[in-house]
């Protein structure tokens, strides 16, 4: 519709307007004036003055509470009155904050406030206030610069825009610029393809390809280079170490026992793979967290990879104090992980420097509430044609034990202690025992020892044979389910668990043990009721042990677990005689016995070959309630809390009370990868880089918040965290715009005039040398003597000694072979044990997360180089692979021993003292001293 130009009263709306602005801006103000009233009451009041701890009775969080006011009986504050204002009183004093808690309000925040209040002291509804909102000078608010979300920000402006390859060095060159400061030169060619090749696979160019790429005049030469190296399976081997080092991966369980995780090396495989697949960040992270769910099985050993304390105590406390320790472990390794944050210090109350509560940290503990530390079955694509196999490996394997069986009773006849005494069984044997009864129903077999040859009890296997099918019913994987009267204090190793009494497996290995010297029971619940007739055990099946052999003993069944009775007692045996041979049957028998067993022995490990392959990544079930502990106390449990996240970390999470154990992890992998969570692409950026410049922008990775770093670029920061939204979270295509980048190809020589005013080269004006990790040491010795073994995946390498005892004991080999010359990341890691050569270059020891190496100068790495056993056989390698490529003139040795070793030819007086020395001590000393040289241990 129009309407008639004549029909508008022009002054009429100009008043309105008038008056709308006047609101507008009257409205904006007092928004104002609460900003800045909140900001002085959240940063100098609430920590003292809120709901939870009122001092005084007093709580000024919120617009209702403050006009109620405290104890003192007056309203803190009053609308339009100041001076009826007892906040305002007691600021005007001197007495707010109190001595002790900060200093007084000066002038301009008391007028602030008097302001605030007399215009009618505005303040919006729901908003509640809390210490953690603004940051002050001691402690971090949700204004936190690291908890803004990463906008992209505009390229600066330079002189020097030849310089400038891609936008990374923009950033860098504005603040060289800035601070008098120029970039230097970019370094030789050879010199960039051993820098590329080390932070991109780790390991050294071999003289053909940096001859190829230093003749190479091809304007996108590097450029292939870099996508070749990023394309390359060894990109994922190299990268997977600095995420392992984040996230405390190791194959042993820590403490005391330190026993090994056999199959804790999926994870590893897993890791790699997905590094070298460049999976999105959202997959990256909900494979770790759910990757049950996912289809990453492999993956959630990242929840379970710390340590883990296996000896149980009948202390209750103690247990709820170690569980809570594996709760904290995963909810603080995430947050250090993904976030950059040191979550776990608000275990015990709120967190001192960071917007972190005691009730988030409770909430991010609900999610993990029903993950266990475990092992289970790992999904593979042969998974159902291996069962139909198994299934038909443990029919003949059955059948085969049943034939034992028999056997073995009709070799031990009935015995006479006297001539005209009753006829009684042969005494027990530690190989084998078979008890027959008439049928009997039943669903609980219990076996109790009373007395034994010697210490606790031990029992390899309990068998439990159906009258009908001759099937053992007590099999776990016939549902059996074991329990006992205690367990063996050594039963933290895999060897003397509960759960071997009915593995399917036999011998000392896999067996359980009490802990009640001479005595104790070991109970099978079967899956349903049946009937049986037979029950078959023993000691140790493969004859190596007889001592913890029962020798008197009661076997009782029942149906209700409350009714039992007796069907198997040794009062019908023979007394024991370790000395007697009528245990073990004699000649022809005992020949054809021990082919038997053998046959057993050979079905056995069929059926454990094609047993589903195992993963120690968690095991879950449903969550239990969980409470703000006080103090962290477990056994002092105060507010119950749902699953969530960090309140003060953008977006908002918070589940239901009840969710469901699956989507409480998904959830928060969706919460942590969500676009507009400030935090997570910032960390991994900040990570990428401290990898290929030595330094972190950010020199504390894991630690984002108060008591860590500030950005030294923080504009590229935020410039490349977009960019990692950008691309999905793929790392590959950060990586190459980093080593691509002019800032990445400098020459690394020192300058007085920038060392003058940036020592550390926070500038970047350079690219700071940087010695080889340990892995990337070990990994370019074997490559350098031609004995490195490229092979993939798979359970690690040894470097220890095997032993079997109930606490590890690990002692460092001391010869090796081509078991031993795979990758570095292939080696098995337990806890708080180090490699006895490269563990002194400051690998982690896997007790805590390591996002930043140590870099020691030690005498200890001189002599390890110098004198181990391996650098001794690996120089002798490197020589023998020199004379093959060079042939017998010492020249040409020399020459080729330093392309090989510094991909370089060596000068005139390099040439003349290795001839000579290769003439005085032999090729093996030369070749030893080559890897002793900083020039092969170092990148510049």
């Amino acid at each position: 519709m129009v309407v008639p130009r004549e029909s508008l009263d022009v002054p009429s709306i100009l008043r309105s307007l008038v008056a709308l602005c006047v609101f507008l801006l009257a409205t904006a103000a007092r928004g104002q004036d609460f900003e800045a009233a909140a900001a002085i009451l959240a940063r100098h009041c609430v920590s003292c003055h809120n709901p939870a701890d009122p001092a005084g009775g007093l709580d000024l969080s919120s617009s209702a509470a403050a006009r109620k006011g405290g104890d003192s009986g007056q309203a803190a504050v009053s609308p339009g009155q100041p001076g009826q204002s007892y906040l305002l009183e007691r600021a005007t004093a001197g007495e707010m904050p109190p001595e002790g808690k900060g200093r007084p309000l000066d002038a301009a925040q008391r007028k602030s406030l008097e302001s605030w209040i007399a215009a009618g002291a505005a303040w919006p509804e729901n908003r509640v206030l809390s210490e953690f909102d603004f940051t002050t000078d001691a402690r971090a608010g949700r204004d936190w610069w690291s908890l803004a979300v990463p906008q992209q920000p505009p390229l600066p402006q330079v002189q020097d825009t030849s310089w400038v390859r891609n936008p990374i060095d923009a950033f860098v060159l504005a603040k060289l610029e800035a601070n008098g400061l120029r970039p230097s030169p970019q370094t030789d060619r050879a010199t960039l393809i051993r820098r590329v090749y080390f932070d991109l696979v780790g390991l050294p160019p071999t003289p053909e390809a940096i001859r190829a790429f230093v003749a190479d005049s091809a304007p996108d030469a590097y450029e292939c280079v870099v996508d070749g190296l990023l394309a390359s399976s060894r990109y994922g081997e190299r990268w997977a170490r600095h995420w392992l080092d984040v996230v405390r991966f190791g194959e042993s369980n820590g403490y005391e026992t330190n026993t090994a995780r056999p199959n804790a090396w999926p994870y590893r495989d897993w890791l790699i793979a997905a590094l070298n697949d460049d999976i999105t960040f959202s997959r990256f992270v909900a494979a770790q967290l759910a990757g049950e769910q996912t289809g990453d099985d492999a993956a959630t050993g990242f929840l379970v990879g710390g340590a883990h304390d296996v000896v149980g105590s009948p202390d209750v406390e103690l247990t709820l104090t170690q569980r809570m320790n594996d709760l904290d472990d995963m909810v603080s390794t995430t947050g250090s992980a993904f976030l950059g944050l040191s979550v776990g210090c608000a275990r015990c109350h709120d967190h001192k420097f960071d917007p972190i509560s005691q009730r988030d940290y409770y909430s991010l503990q609900a999610i993990f509430a029903g993950v266990q530390h475990g092992e289970r079955d790992l999904r593979t694509s042969d998974q159902q044609a291996r069962a139909v196999a198994r299934a038909a490996a443990q029919r003949e394997l059955d059948h085969a034990r049943e034939q034992l069986d028999a056997a073995m009773a009709k070799a031990q006849p009935l015995a006479r202690l006297a001539p005209d005494g009753p006829e009684r069984r042969a005494s027990v044997s530690a190989r084998w025992n078979a008890e027959h009864f008439a049928p009997v129903r039943a669903r609980y077999v219990r076996f109790t020892v009373l007395a034994t040859t010697q210490l606790e009890p031990c029992i390899d296997e309990l068998e439990v044979f159906s009258a009908e099918a001759g099937a053992n019913l007590a099999l776990a994987s016939a549902g059996g389910r074991a329990s006992s009267s205690s367990v063996y204090a050594g039963g933290s190793s895999s060897l003397h668990r509960l759960e071997h009494v009915n593995d399917g497996r036999y011998g000392n290995a896999r067996s359980w043990i009490s802990s009640e010297p001479g005595a104790g029971w070991v109970q099978i619940e079967l899956a349903e009721p049946g009937t049986i007739d037979r029950i078959v055990w023993a000691r140790d099946r493969e004859g190596s042990y007889r001592d913890r052999l029962a020798t008197q003993y009661q076997i009782a069944v029942s149906e209700d677990a409350h009714e039992w009775r007796n069907v198997a007692t040794s009062d019908d045996r023979a007394p024991y005689n370790p000395d007697a041979a009528s245990t073990e049957p004699a000649t022809a028998a005992a020949r054809e016995l021990d082919m038997m067993r053998a046959q057993v022995e050979v079905l056995a490990e069929r059926v454990k070959s094609l047993a589903p392959e195992k993963v120690y990544a968690g095991t879950f079930a449903e969550a239990p309630a969980t409470h703000v502990l006080h103090r962290g106390e477990p056994t002092q449990k105060r507010a119950l809390v749902s699953p969530g996240a960090i309140a003060a970390v953008s977006p908002n999470l918070s589940l239901a009370m009840n969710a469901a154990e699956p989507e409480r992890r998904m959830a928060l992998a969706r919460w942590i990868s969500d676009p507009a969570n400030p935090l997570a692409s910032r960390v991994m950026v900040n990570r990428l880089w401290q990898h290929h410049f030595g330094q972190a922008i950010v020199r504390t990775p894991s630690d984002l918040g108060f008591n860590g770093g500030q950005p030294s670029h923080p504009e590229l920061l935020d410039w490349l965290a977009a960019q990692f939204l950008v691309h999905d979270g793929r790392l590959k295509p950060l990586h190459r715009l980093m080593v691509l980048s002019n800032t990445y190809r400098q020459a690394s020589l020192a300058r007085a005039d920038a060392t003058a005013q940036d020592a550390t080269n926070r500038l970047l004006w350079r690219v700071s040398p940087r010695r080889l990790e340990a892995e990337a040491i070990r990994d370019a010795v074997l490559a350098v003597s031609g004995a490195l073994d490229l092979r993939m995946g798979g359970p690690g390498y040894e470097v220890f000694e095997p032993n079997t005892n109930y606490v590890k004991v690990y002692a460092p080999k001391q010869a090796f072979g081509p078991a031993e010359w795979r990758r570095m990341v292939y080696q098995n890691k337990p806890r708080m044990r180090q490699d006895s050569t490269f563990g002194e270059f400051d690998c982690p020891d896997s007790s805590q997360t390591m996002a930043r190496r140590n870099v020691s100068t030690t005498a200890l790495q001189a002599l390890n180089l110098l004198n181990g056993p391996f650098m001794l056989e690996q120089a002798r390698f490197f020589a023998q692979r020199i004379e093959r490529e060079a042939g017998a003139e010492q020249a040409r040795q020399v020459r080729r021993a330093f392309w090989l070793a510094f991909g370089r030819e060596p000068d005139q007086v390099e040439t003349i003292a290795a001839q000579a020395m290769v003439a005085e001590d032999g090729l093996p000393v030369f070749c030893r001293a080559l890897f002793n040289a900083n020039e092969f241990l170092f990148v510049n």
